[in-house]
């Protein structure tokens, strides 16, 4: 899901001064449809280092995850734990999980996990005079106050219509009995339009990563096969990867705050992406296309909350030029997937399509690139219709490039926050 804070992730935090006033939050990550997300469990392996970077200790979880629309992690929280399903999100900042109360909606999905807070000793809602509940620019765009039970209540909703409701409350993840994060800002959500939470996992101060003190953390996305009923497993490192030696590192473009413009989200992992390539052509997309322009439109983030790719005008127009070129007399006409995909192909082989329009790159500085092979370059969306994962950020109403996680399957992607950098590494993931 994309980060929050910006005008380009329409993302804001409002807290009511009544019971039915709203904490409100509009994120950038866009599901194409209001289908739930995976619901597959995932098991964890733990091993904790007594190495130390500075004052903290380096925190060293293995998990895996489940794998459709989105990376769902399970992560042990509280006192003893619970263990909780959460969207592993680097495009936004806030983590809520499921605190159901009351039955959800008959029209919401029901919760494949949900946190009991009475079984929970370290659990402790927030009030509305906490500092959390007066936020500053950047986390949230409006001011908070609270509910007439002087809690901070909040609302949190999604373009597509999704939301989550709930309080403001403070939690610990207990990776072991001897190692427990402190006490961290989360959503405890009793409605919500989705079945798992989120581990918000962006740049900001409120984000898990930065609460919890990660120093690095990286996945590794499988890929998925034929209509998505079958949910691959990959695997999530917090702390240490042993296979970093292997990865291709790119530095993260950072933000001052006398930079910061109306478009821009400065609590996204921004990369400099040079250029795209389609069957091995290099296609005439000037590289400013990926870069912020004065008013903040144009940034280019890896974001593992949003299923799909999505570029701007320029840059999606040319690639549009070469799918047709390559391959227009297949595709379907007059069709649009989730409002947002419409180079798509009717049919039941698409490698013949994949074969037409060749492999795809990402390539960025340094030398490190993302391919995609020519034989994952569609994607199954029922029926027997493929289509290139591929929208225009204008039909998300936003006007930056998001490389989302179908574009990172078969890859390892770490993001190094003490160096501020994203590393790369090629990989079978389902072995990973």
């Amino acid at each position: 899901m994309a980060s929050a804070t910006s005008f380009f992730f329409l993302f804001c935090l409002i807290v009511s001064c009544n019971f039915l006033g709203t904490f409100a939050l509009l994120s950038g990550s866009f599901p194409l449809t209001s289908t739930s997300l995976s619901r597959g469990g995932s098991a964890r392996n733990i091993y904790l280092s007594s190495r130390r970077l500075g004052d903290a200790p380096a925190l060293n979880y293995k998990s895996s995850f489940k794998y459709s629309m989105a990376l769902v992690v399970t992560l042990p929280i509280g006192t003893p734990a619970q263990d909780q399903q959460m969207v592993l999100d680097t495009g936004s900042q806030l983590s809520w999980i499921q605190c159901h109360k009351k039955a959800p909606p008959a029209k919401a999905p029901p919760p494949t996990t949900s946190f009991d807070p009475s079984l929970s000793s370290s659990f402790s809602v927030l009030p509305c005079n906490h500092p959390v509940c007066k936020p500053r620019i950047p986390d949230f765009t409006l001011p908070t106050s609270c509910d007439q039970k002087q809690l901070c209540h909040y609302s949190y909703f999604y373009a597509d219509g999704t939301y989550a409701e709930g309080n403001l409350v403070r939690e610990k993840v207990s990776f072991s009995e001897s190692q427990t994060t402190p006490p961290m800002v989360l959503g405890c959500t009793t409605e919500s339009g989705q079945a798992e939470g989120i581990l918000g996992m962006n740049r900001g101060r409120l984000s898990f990563a930065s609460q919890a003190k990660v120093q690095r953390f990286s996945y590794c996305v499988p890929v998925r096969q034929g209509d998505h009923a079958i949910k691959p497993t990959g695997t999530f490192y917090l702390g240490r990867n042993p296979n970093s030696g292997t990865f291709q590192y790119i530095n993260l473009l950072t933000f001052s705050q006398s930079q910061r413009m109306p478009n821009l989200d400065p609590l996204a992992y921004t990369v400099a992406l040079l250029g795209i390539k389609i069957g091995g052509k290099k296609l005439n997309i000037p590289p400013s296309v990926f870069r912020p322009d004065a008013g903040g439109s144009g940034q280019t983030m890896i974001d593992s909350g949003t299923e799909y790719t999505f570029l701007v005008e320029a840059a999606y127009n040319t690639i549009r030029e070469e799918v047709v070129r390559l391959a227009g007399a297949k595709l379907k006409k007059g069709y649009v997937y989730g409002g947002s995909l419409d180079m798509c192909f009717d049919g039941n082989n698409p490698a013949e399509i994949g074969n037409l329009i060749g492999d795809m790159a990402f390539e960025f500085d340094n030398g490190a690139e993302i391919l995609i092979g020519k034989d994952r370059i569609l994607d199954g969306v029922g029926r027997g219709i493929h289509c290139l994962g591929i929208g225009r950020s204008e039909s998300l109403g936003v006007a930056s490039n998001i490389i989302g996680n179908f574009h990172q399957q078969n890859l390892w992607v770490e993001f190094d926050l003490v160096s501020q950098r994203v590393g790369f590494g090629k990989a079978d993931c389902s072995k990973a």
